[in-house]
Parts: C-alpha cells; sequence; structure tokens
C-alpha cells in the first residue's frame, strides 16, 4: 500500500529533521518558529493571518509564535502598506542569521547521509523530489 508506505517514511525524515532543527538550535529557537522564519524569509512579510493559513496553524499558534520571535527580535511588524490597518511580519536580519544557522547545520547533516546513498539511489532521489512537493501541495 503505496500510501502507508509513503507516510511512513516521509514522516519518519520529517521527524529527524525536526530533531535535527532543534538540537541546532539548542532549544532556542522551536521547529515551529523556524518554519514560520523561513516562510518570512522565502516568501517576504505576511500578515498573522496569512501565516496561520500557510503554516496550517491556529491564529492563536502563530500569535504565540511571533510574540515570541517579535520579542527576540527575529521578525518586526509594521503596517501593511496596502491596507494601514493591518500589521504585517518580515523577518530581521537576526532573524535571516539565525535561520541561516540553523539551515546549515541541517544542510550539512543531510549531505552527509546523502553522501551514503549510492549514485543511482541520489538519483532516483532527486527525480522524485519534484513528485513529492507536488503531493505535499496537494495534501
Amino acid at each position: 500500500m503505496l500510501a502507508k508506505e509513503l507516510r511512513i517514511a516521509v514522516g519518519r525524515l520529517a521527524r529527524r529533521i525536526r530533531q535535527l532543527y532543534t538540537n541546532a538550535s539548542g532549544g532556542d529557537v522551536s521547529f515551529t518558529e523556524l518554519a514560520v522564519l523561513s516562510r518570512l524569509e522565502r516568501d517576504g512579510p505576511h500578515g498573522s493571518a496569512q501565516l496561520a493559513n500557510l503554516e496550517r496553524i491556529t491564529a492563536q499558534a502563530i500569535g504565540t509564535v511571533l510574540g515570541g520571535l517579535h520579542r527576540r527580535g527575529l521578525v518586526e511588524r509594521g503596517p501593511d502598506p496596502a491596507d494601514g490597518r493591518r500589521v504585517i511580519t518580515g523577518i530581521t536580519d537576526a532573524g535571516r542569521a539565525a535561520l541561516d544557522d540553523r539551515e546549515q547545520v541541517i544542510t550539512e547533516r543531510l549531505a552527509g547521509a546523502l553522501d551514503s546513498l549510492t549514485p543511482d539511489q541520489r538519483k532516483r532521489l532527486a527525480e522524485a523530489l519534484p513528485v513529492l512537493v507536488l503531493l505535499a501541495e496537494r495534501l
């Protein structure tokens, strides 16, 4: 059953990557906080409702996450240029540095694990990546 095997394999990989992020952050930045920083780095500033929707978490949870990131200077808040009644959040230079540090550690660990695969296994994995991205977008 492909769906079950995929769920198990991807679940194990996702848990392991979350563990690596947590260990790399020394516990000072949660996985959800890192995901939000990554989203802001990749896509630019967003309103809290947009971020909650994109990260598939509740409005209350995103409020807690953004509050913690803001207190630590990792994000900044300001008025939305298109609608001054709304507040948008963007990543700061300190947030980028924190994200870059963690991503470098994780990328190095993943690269090491990939090096242990055969060339054929790496090729098959590379060919599967676009399909995995498409599948993630459809869930």
